[in-house]
């Protein structure tokens, strides 16, 4: 046995019986604290306290009530998502059912807070809760509430999410009809936000904007991949770059090739270092307690220029008109106004800050301030630039402090940024900027074009306007991207196309870019290679289905080169347009909703493919034909029963299937508004029309969302008998109905083929075909 593990063990004998949870200034914990009989951590940090009450971002008379906040747990919080029809459902599930079920509760001696709206966020769609993760986890008096938010967050239909992190995106004002860059997207909960907003208007399938979701860790790529999956949208893309320097894309227009300038950009910059453990900014304090004890002004100092770099490439692919939201989960001046100040001192006037201060009413925040000093992390401390020792120079960088000019300081509007403090509204910390690009950043207007140089050569002959402001010295590491260059955007665009015009790239093949142009980490992608147009795959699908002419065939991919294409996905237009143009530069880890899936006994139907739920709502408003409206009871025997004979559903639905061929349905479930007791969002399934049954395809957490939608409480499952057993079933009397294994029995297939059972449509939690785990 190691050192550690015997003073672990130690410590875990010596520990009294009785300890309490959340003692302030780190008190022990018990049964709700650490297990394993790891050390306490003591709430406290010295040269945290001294750093903040000399800097004054706190209001005087208020630093005790901002330190008691900083260590109190932090409460939880949900989004409902607001894209979704059925977000009016969830919210009236919640407050009428589940919320009320709290009311007068108490576990472990404590009264459980009902839920209450964050009151700045729109429409009663985010709550907060004193309720802590374990205490959901483990008290069984909230056993049915923590499986309703694991289920609904499974189905994407809730996100658990931190409240400041809900706020970047809403300063965002996002569009549909917006082109959205996310930086640094992982986890993806933001990711989330920009797209519900996208879907704003529900009878739209394809918004015109869309998502480009980045993160330069390969492994929280695939994070990034499962929360976007549960949107199931059509304008996401997933890729991995390093946010500092990521590629400048180019989209055809008219035939011609012009860079892809984007309309919003979310810029929520790393708080730790990604080479090491050191833990997140210090506003995330009340969650990541090792920030008590690791906290030092280094990690401010390491961090200050990559956030700097990941601002300004950021600010340089932004469009005029466009807005990019800086946000931090740091409190401190050097990751916050430091680097807009700088950011914005570089422009030249191309950016300005954007005064918020009435875009979130209900919002408590305090201005951004206009001076501040830089401290060591042995305390020593610097006003300018100009006292700071030769020594101290690749630590401490110009760009830390506050422009000596006081006209220029004035000019930039630093009390618009938003500094979140934990004990004005019991949130975490945070920090927000809101900038709008005026013109072209100042380097990409220089003028004249180098003449007889390619576009290679231009890219290593300056050096970044990073480099240049900070003072560093030449770094051949660190060459100018194209974007810096002397060179007009329409010139590069020119430049680029020429040059992929000689290769020899595969007409509707986007593969990842080639090892000499990027080194490629984490597994190796599939490509992703669209339909062509004269395909002999696609007329039978358009046939059986009765899809209509404006339905965009070009638009669908699949992620192999050879052999049957087994999965069909669909990406909008404007997505296409950027895969197809700039495959060899990117590296796109994932993107499109899966909508048709092969069958292996699919000759045996007049069709080989069979609808995918999970682009069943992007799909449907193209579908002619197969459609079978149905009930709420029938939608109830649907989703409880695996094979249901016809004669369990009403006449009406028995009188649409009877005449239809086996194969691939849609079940379309119309709300009745002369009833409100009945379900008032409409409901889209995809099912399958057996010899003398139907079942339907959906995963089990969706199955689970439409019954509680419906007020059917979900008790348990007969595996064997694919029976879901609600609080109405049983409640009857009598065995469950056997006629799962009458159909089989009667040569009545259990799914269309064996494989096709299993595949992600139909088990919960298996991720789409082409994204891979993290292993």
């Amino acid at each position: 046995m190691g050192r550690r593990s015997r003073g672990r063990r130690l410590q875990q004998q010596q520990r009294p019986e009785d300890a309490e949870d959340g003692a302030e200034g780190g008190g022990k914990r018990g049964e709700a604290g650490w297990e394993g009989g790891y050390p306490e951590i003591v709430k406290e940090n010295k040269l945290f306290e001294h750093y903040y009450q000399e800097l004054k971002i706190v209001p005087e008379g208020e630093w005790g009530q901002f330190m008691d906040a900083l260590r109190e747990p932090l409460p939880a919080t949900l989004r409902i998502t607001g894209y979704k029809s059925h977000a009016k459902e969830i919210l009236h599930c919640l407050k009428n059912k589940y919320f009320k079920e709290l009311e007068d509760l108490e576990v472990d001696g404590q009264k459980v807070e009902v839920p209450q709206p964050l009151s700045w966020y729109p429409e009663e769609l985010a709550w907060h809760t004193n309720l802590s993760r374990k205490i959901l986890r483990k008290s069984p008096h909230l056993e049915k509430f923590h499986q309703f938010l694991v289920s609904e967050t499974e189905s994407g239909n809730i996100s658990r999410q931190e409240a400041v992190s809900m706020i970047p995106p809403l300063l965002l004002n996002v569009r549909p009809h917006h082109k959205i860059l996310d930086m640094c997207a992982a986890p993806g909960s933001k990711t989330t936000q920009l797209i519900e907003m996208l879907h704003a208007d529900m009878n739209v399938p394809f918004p015109e904007g869309f998502v480009i979701a980045n993160d330069v860790d390969n492994k929280r790529c695939y994070l990034l991949v499962h929360q976007a999956k549960r949107l199931s949208s059509p304008c996401i893309m997933v890729v991995n770059h390093d946010a500092s320097s990521i590629p400048r894309l180019q989209i055809d227009v008219d035939g011609r090739k012009e860079i892809l300038f984007y309309d919003r950009i979310l810029c929520d910059v790393p708080c730790r270092r990604c080479t090491d453990d050191d833990p997140s900014g210090d506003g995330t304090m009340r969650k990541n307690i090792d920030v008590w004890k690791k906290w030092t002004t280094l990690n401010s100092l390491q961090l200050h220029g990559l956030q700097l770099r990941i601002a300004t490439r950021g600010a340089e692919q932004l469009a005029e008109g466009g807005r990019m939201v800086y946000s931090t989960c740091s409190l401190n001046p050097i990751e916050d106004e430091a680097v807009i100040a700088s950011l914005l001192e570089k422009s030249e006037g191309a950016l300005e800050l954007a005064d918020v201060s009435n875009e979130l009413p209900g919002l408590k925040w305090m201005p951004g301030i206009t001076q501040w000093k830089v401290m060591t992390k042995d305390g020593q401390w610097f006003t300018d630039w100009d006292a700071v020792p030769h020594s101290r120079h690749t630590q401490i960088r110009p760009t830390m402090f506050p422009p000596k000019d006081p006209e220029k300081l004035q000019a930039m509007h630093l009390e618009r940024c938003l500094r979140i403090l934990p004990h004005h509204q019991n949130t975490g910390g945070f920090f927000v900027a809101v900038l709008v690009k005026k013109s072209s950043m100042p380097w990409n207007k220089r003028q004249p074009k180098l003449q007889g140089k390619s576009a290679e050569t231009r890219e290593s002959t300056q050096l970044s306007p990073a480099d240049l402001t900070e003072g560093k010295p030449t770094d051949p590491s660190k060459l100018e991207s194209p974007s810096f260059t002397g060179t007009g955007d329409t010139e590069i665009a020119h430049a680029t196309e020429d040059l992929e015009n000689n290769g020899s790239k595969k007409d509707g093949v986007c593969g990842p870019p080639p090892s000499k142009k990027m080194k490629l980490f984490g597994f190796k992608e599939d490509p992703f290679v669209f339909i062509p147009e004269d395909d002999p795959l696609f007329p039978p699908i358009e046939k059986f289905y009765a899809l209509d002419p404006s339905f965009p065939r070009m638009n669908l991919l699949t992620r192999t080169t050879e052999g049957k294409k087994r999965q069909l996905y669909m990406v909008s237009k404007e997505l296409r347009n950027v895969l197809l143009n700039n495959s060899e530069k990117m590296k796109v880890i994932n993107t499109g909703i899966k909508v048709w899936c092969r069958n292996n006994s699919g000759e045996e139907f007049d069709c080989a493919f069979r609808l995918a739920q999970e682009g069943i709502y992007t799909l449907y408003p193209f579908i002619n034909s197969r459609i079978i409206t149905v009930s709420m009871e029938d939608v109830k025997i649907l989703l409880t029963q695996e094979n249901p004979f016809f004669r369990k559903l009403s006449s009406e639905t028995y009188s649409q299937a009877k005449d239809l061929a086996k194969g691939s349905i849609v079940l379309k479930y119309e709300p009745d508004s002369a009833n409100p007791d009945a379900l008032q969002c409409p409901i889209v399934l995809c099912g399958w029309r057996g010899k003398a049954s139907i079942r339907t395809f959906v995963p089990k957490n969706e199955r689970l969302h439409y019954l509680r939608m419906m007020g059917l409480e979900v008790l348990g499952e007969k595996k064997k008998e694919g029976v879901i057993l609600t609080n109405e079933s049983a409640a009857s009397t009598g065995q469950p109905d056997n006629d799962v294994t009458e159909g089989q029995r009667a040569g009545e297939p259990n799914s269309p083929d064996a494989e096709e059972a299993n595949s992600p449509d139909v088990t919960a939690g298996c991720d789409p075909a082409g994204v891979h785990p993290p292993r």
